[in-house]
């Protein structure tokens, strides 16, 4: 039995690829605004890494797509939000080869994007969790003073994997309001917020530059110590992999919690350390209240037994 139209593959080459993928984006999206086509870039700039990886396996057919939604969802550990953005921009490359005449059907047409949530769906670390955790960690070597610097940024400052692969040792400053890190979050083109520091985080980045001899400010602030890639910025992937590996030492790794869960947690620690929701709403970095009080309502969590929170949902 033939295939059907949406399951008819498509062979191309990487150069052919990229070829379609710069007139997709400079011609059929000719019409939408540079935020747009910057948010289909990025994309598919993700789905063209994911292109590479496949070596010629990637072929435009509905199961394909399927699993390039799998290895969002499961090797990237994207949001829901980040997994359905990721996929209509490739259901829309898939229209403009459809009407380019390359495809006769739409093979992602099928595949949904998840639901945007209204609770978080990653789970959260509990008080036990963050112990453990904690003391899973060393602090002897240089690599053991960056990620326990980095966990502290994340955990107790609400800080997500870009903003720490972004900044650089100038952002850390000392300002007569308080010790501060200028970001660039997601979405973003500059730096234009501070996350404020707490001291047992300022401390934290402290060790990690002295153990670096104070680099200049123009350094990134957290740099891979690895004999190949020795100095250069770390990228977000590697900041992932040593936390689910620092979380399996410390015996707290589940279904639910990822390296992102202990940006959530941030939120749960000041709203239990009776931190007004408003204030929790700027250090989030939150666009409105109603996200803020996702984590209000949740935030008995944080001394739940983890086994309990298992089986509830975020």
């Amino acid at each position: 039995m033939p295939p059907s139209a949406s399951d008819a593959p498509l062979e191309l080459s990487l150069r052919e690829l990229r070829r379609h993928l710069d007139a997709f984006l400079t011609e059929y999206l000719s019409d939408k605004s540079d935020e747009t086509v910057g948010t289909y870039r990025r994309s598919l700039n993700t789905f063209q890494k994911w292109f590479i990886q496949r070596q010629g396996r990637f072929q435009f057919t509905e199961d394909d797509v399927r699993a390039y939604k799998q290895y969002l969802m499961e090797e990237r550990e994207l949001s829901q939000v980040s997994v359905s953005t990721y996929l209509t921009a490739v259901r829309r490359l898939c229209q403009y080869l459809v009407d380019a005449g390359h495809l006769n059907e739409n093979p992602a047409k099928a595949v949904k994007g998840n639901r945007r949530p209204d609770t978080h769906t990653r789970k959260v670390l509990t008080e036990s969790d963050i112990e453990a955790l904690l003391d899973a960690m060393d602090d002897a070597t240089p690599i053991d003073k960056r990620d326990v610097a980095i966990v502290y940024c994340m955990l107790y400052a609400g800080m997500s994997e870009i903003e720490l692969v972004r900044a650089d040792v100038g952002d850390f400053e000392h300002t007569l309001m308080g010790d501060v890190l200028r970001v660039q979050g997601k979405g973003r083109t500059v730096k234009d917020e501070q996350v404020p520091l707490d001291p047992p985080v300022v401390e934290r980045i402290e060790a990690y530059l002295q153990a670096r001899e104070r680099p200049n400010p123009d350094k990134p602030l957290f740099i891979s110590h690895g004999r190949r890639s020795k100095g250069k910025r770390l990228k977000t992937r590697s900041i992932r992999g040593r936390i689910n590996q620092h979380m399996k030492a410390a015996e707290i790794k589940r279904p639910g919690i990822t390296p992102h869960s202990l940006t959530h947690t941030a939120a749960l620690i000041w709203l239990n350390r009776g931190m007004p929701l408003e204030q929790v709403k700027e250090r989030m970095r939150h666009g409105t209240l109603d996200t803020t009080m996702i984590y209000y309502k949740k935030q008995g969590l944080l001394k739940r037994d983890p086994e309990e929170l298992d089986d509830m949902e975020l």
